[in-house]
């Protein structure tokens, strides 16, 4: 049981620095200011909801490698990660 533990955990860290990383790439993108300008005028047009579910993209392609080399859980990582992304993204446009 302790191995399955250890996989699924190895797949949620993997997911949360490819949305991390997909958050970095999303603001280099759009902003033509620094980073902490950004952020900012992201949390006042409240859209960091949306920056956070976009952001949340490469997460297909990681769980698509590890389904395709037989990484069952830690492809179940992923998806847990993609699902607390999502509920994280609801919470955030809804209250």
């Amino acid at each position: 049981m302790g191995h399955i533990k250890k996989e699924i955990a190895i797949g949620i860290l993997v997911s949360l620095l490819a949305t991390a990383c997909g958050f970095f790439v999303y603001l280099q993108y759009i902003s033509q200011s620094d980073l902490s300008e950004t952020l900012s005028k992201i949390k006042e047009g409240g859209m960091l909801g949306s920056v956070i579910a976009l952001s949340a993209i490469p997460n297909l392609f990681v769980f698509w490698v590890f389904l395709k080399k037989k990484q069952d859980y830690r492809a179940r990582g992923v998806l847990i990660t993609t699902i607390a992304v999502a509920l994280l993204t609801a919470i955030l446009k809804f209250f």
